[in-house]
């Protein structure tokens, strides 16, 4: 009879090998060893593949942003609170993770992996105040080329992938997600509206 927490144990050490090692570089056997899991089709058995492994660790981090975001876009009246919005939710949900913890560093090598990404373009829907948010955030800059505002729309998020990685795995034992949090506001912020130097 299957564990009634061994799904869970597969996701724990999916995440962390995954986050440590690339996702590519990751066998399904090698997740359910780290798990303890004798039956190396584990994976398979429980998440239907690589790819139900994948959305099932997506899932649970996106899961609980939506509320947060909508609280925190219904009190925003500017650019920075859009993006606050947008980012605090984030370093909030990595705040109330266990350390040492492998979220940030597992979502840095999801956004660079094509089945990962394409997972999340399926999951737009999904999280409508985001897709709120953003809009919100391009209507407030309409004084710039819109090429230019997707373009750093996009570096945002490698802004924010990166940078959480980079301090979870600098800072294992206790990261200070509120103070990053709030640094990554201001300078996503400030990159989204800085001036754009013409072409000569």
């Amino acid at each position: 009879m299957p564990r009634a927490d061994a799904s869970g144990d597969l996701l724990e050490a999916a995440e962390r090998l995954f986050a440590e090692h690339g996702i590519a570089a990751v066998s399904d056997r090698k997740v359910a060893e780290a798990a303890g899991n004798s039956n190396h089709s584990a994976v398979r058995y429980y998440f239907g593949g690589r790819e139900g492994l994948l959305d099932a660790l997506l899932d649970r981090h996106l899961t609980g942003l939506e509320p947060a975001r909508k609280a925190l876009f219904e009190q925003s009246a500017s650019l920075l609170g859009d993006v606050r919005a947008l980012v605090l939710p984030v370093t909030s949900s990595f705040a109330a993770l266990p350390t040492p913890s492998y979220r940030a560093r597992f979502l840095q090598q999801a956004y660079a992996y094509p089945a990962a990404i394409t997972l999340l373009m399926a999951k737009r829907d999904r999280a409508p105040v985001a897709a709120r948010v953003i809009a919100s955030v391009s209507q407030r800059l309409t004084h710039l080329d819109p090429t230019i505002v997707n373009a750093r729309m996009r570096l945002m998020t490698h802004i924010l992938t990166t940078a959480c990685a980079d301090i979870e795995a600098r800072d294992s034992d206790a990261p200070q997600w509120s103070q990053a949090g709030d640094f990554l506001c201001d300078a996503i912020a400030g990159m989204l509206q800085a001036p754009v130097t013409s072409a000569t």
